[in-house]
């Protein structure tokens, strides 16, 4: 059976409601604080990879670095905008969930359910 890995922050309210479902259902998991551990750019690529999602999909529009860098309005390339995520981690959604060669943005975090 696949590893299940859920790339989260801690303190994110939705991460913590999965935690409790993924709990609930028995399910084991690894968790992987980005925030804190930091990603490289082949781990995102990897994520966005098995997600099926793009980098610009990802993106946290409510963050304050997401208005700073004017990001709406930018025009980057797939490239540009995951080095902005390997160097601002709280630009990228969460939790993200991996298992096996697949991927799932869990927001709702009934998304899960797809993967599992």
């Amino acid at each position: 059976m696949d590893q299940i890995t859920v790339y989260e922050k801690p303190t994110c309210t939705t991460c913590r409601n999965l935690f409790t479902l993924l709990k609930q259902e028995g399910i084991d998991f690894e968790k992987v604080d980005y925030h804190v551990l930091g990603l490289r750019a082949e781990e995102v690529k990897d994520i966005l990879a098995k997600t099926g999602l793009s980098a610009r999909e990802v993106l946290r529009k409510g963050e304050p670095v997401y208005k700073e860098l004017n990001l709406a309005k930018r025009d980057l390339s797939e490239d540009e905008l995951i080095g902005l995520m390997v160097e601002h981690p709280e630009l990228m959604q969460r939790p993200i969930v991996l298992k096996g060669d697949r991927g799932v943005l869990a927001r709702p975090i009934d998304k899960v359910r797809e993967i599992l």
